[in-house]
C-alpha cells in the first residue's frame, strides 16, 4: 500500500521518538514487549501519537470517530447517560474526549432534556487535544463550559456516568504467539542497521497465565498470533475501586471471546491508521500512526465482575443507538427532504448498518448500584452474548 509521505517536521519528530524507543530497548537488554513499544509510540511525552501535536481526528487527521460523523451519536447516548445519572449522581466523566465534540453534544442534549450534569470531567493525556476540546466547548456550548474540568488521573471516588468511546482499543496490548505447544510473547528488538523488528521470547508471568486461560488455537504447522489487553483489565479494576454508584459505558470495536480467538483469526487484530489508511506495520514512522487492537469484551466484562462490578448490558452499537432513540433524534432535524436531514440520515446509516459500524462496534455497560435495566440494552438484539 502506498501511503502519503509525512512532512519533514513530522519525520523529524518520528526520528526523535525512534531514538527514545531504541534507547529503551538497549536499556532493557535488547528486547521490550510490544506493550511497552505501543505505550511509547502512542504516549511518550511530547512525541507519542496521542501526546504529540499531530492532527488525529476528522477529515484532516487519520480516522473519523462516531461523534465526528454526526451529533446524533451524542444525542442518543445522552439518553443512556441521563438514566445512569438519575440512578446515581449528576456527574459525568469522559475518558479520551478527542476533539471535544462528544462532550459538547452530550452537554447540549442533556441540557435540552433538563438534566445537565453538575460537573463534566474530561480525562485526557494529550495537551494538544485538551486545547482543541476547550476550543470546541467554547464554540459550541459556551454557557456550559464552566461545568467542564480536565483531569490528570482517575478520581479517588466517583458517582455518576463514565463514557469511554474508542478508548480500550488504544490501550497497550501484549502480543503472543503459539507454535505447537510453545507460547511466546512477541516483542521488539533492533537489527544491526538500527531498524525495529519483531522478536519473540518465551511468555512468562501474567502474560503466560492470561494466554493459558484462553486455550488458544495451536498447530504444529503454523503459528497463531493474537493480543492480550491486560492494561484494559487493570484499568477496569481501578475504576471498580473508585466507583461508588453509577456505570461505565464502554463503546469500541471488538468481539466477545468466542469470536475473538477463532482459529481463522491467526494474525491477530492489530491495525495502524495513517491519513485514513489502515496498514499492518506498527514500526512505520513511530509516533505518526495510530496503533489499535480490537477489544475482547468478554475479558473486560470478566475483569469488571471479578473486581466487584455488575455487568449491566452488552450489545452491538446499532441496537444500543436504536434503543436510545437515535431515530427520534434524527426526526427532530430539518425537514426530511432537506440536505441537512439527508446528510444526517446517511450518518445514522453508517453508525448502525452491519456492514459499517453497527455490528463491528459494541457497547458494554458495567457498574454498581444500578437496579433498573438500562435503556440501551432493553429491546431488539438478542444475539450478542459475552
Amino acid at each position: 500500500m502506498s501511503l502519503p509521505e509525512p512532512s519533514a517536521d513530522a519525520l523529524e519528530q518520528s526520528a526523535r521518538l525512534l531514538r527514545t524507543i531504541t534507547a529503551a530497548i538497549a536499556e532493557a537488554g535488547g528486547w521490550i514487549p510490544f506493550s511497552r513499544y505501543m505505550e511509547l509510540a502512542l504516549y511518550a511525552p511530547g512525541l507519542g501519537y496521542y501526546s504529540g501535536g499531530a492532527r488525529k481526528f476528522g477529515p484532516g487527521g487519520d480516522f473519523i470517530t462516531s461523534p465526528e460523523l454526526t451529533p446524533l451519536f451524542g444525542q442518543a447516548l445522552a439518553a443512556q447517560v441521563e438514566q445512569v445519572m438519575r440512578a446515581s449522581s449528576p456527574h459525568v466523566i469522559e475518558v479520551g474526549a478527542g476533539t471535544g465534540l462528544l462532550a459538547a453534544d452530550l452537554l447540549l442534549e442533556l441540557e435540552r432534556r433538563g438534566c445537565a450534569p453538575e460537573s463534566y470531567g474530561i480525562l485526557e493525556v494529550s495537551g494538544e487535544l485538551r486545547e482543541r476540546q476547550f476550543d470546541t466547548l467554547a464554540a459550541k456550548a459556551p454557557h456550559l463550559a464552566a461545568r467542564v474540568q480536565w483531569l490528570d488521573t482517575l478520581p479517588e471516588r466517583f458517582a455518576g456516568a463514565v463514557v469511554a468511546n474508542e478508548v480500550l482499543d488504544v490501550m497497550p496490548v501484549h502480543v503472543v504467539a503459539t507454535r505447537g505447544d510453545a507460547l511466546y510473547e512477541r516483542g521488539v528488538a533492533v537489527d544491526g542497521e538500527g531498524v525495529l523488528r519483531w522478536a519473540d521470547s518465551p511468555a512468562t508471568g501474567a502474560v503466560a497465565e492470561a494466554a493459558a486461560a484462553l486455550d488458544l488455537p495451536r498447530s504444529e504447522s503454523a503459528e497463531y498470533v493474537t493480543e492480550l489487553n491486560l492494561a484494559g483489565r487493570a484499568w477496569i479494576g481501578e475504576w471498580a475501586g473508585r466507583l461508588e454508584r453509577g456505570a461505565l459505558l464502554l463503546i469500541d470495536y471488538g468481539y466477545p471471546r468466542a469470536e475473538y480467538y477463532l482459529p481463522s483469526r491467526s494474525s491477530g487484530t492489530l491495525l495502524c491508521y495513517y491519513r485514513h489508511n489502515a496498514h499492518p506495520d506498527p514500526f512505520l514512522w513511530p509516533g505518526l500512526n495510530d496503533i489499535t487492537a480490537f477489544v475482547d469484551f468478554t475479558g473486560v466484562a470478566e475483569a469488571a465482575f471479578d473486581a466487584g462490578l455488575d455487568v449491566l448490558g452488552y450489545t452491538n452499537q446499532a441496537a444500543f443507538l436504536f434503543n436510545c432513540g437515535v431515530l427520534e433524534c434524527l426526526a427532530r432535524r430539518a425537514p426530511e427532504e432537506s440536505a441537512d436531514y439527508i446528510r444526517a440520515a446517511r450518518a445514522v446509516q453508517r453508525l448502525t448498518t452491519p456492514q459499517e459500524m453497527g455490528e463491528l462496534f459494541k457497547v458494554l455497560a458495567v457498574g454498581r448500584g444500578i437496579a433498573e435495566p438500562l435503556l440501551g440494552f432493553m429491546r431488539g438484539d438478542r444475539l450478542h452474548a459475552l
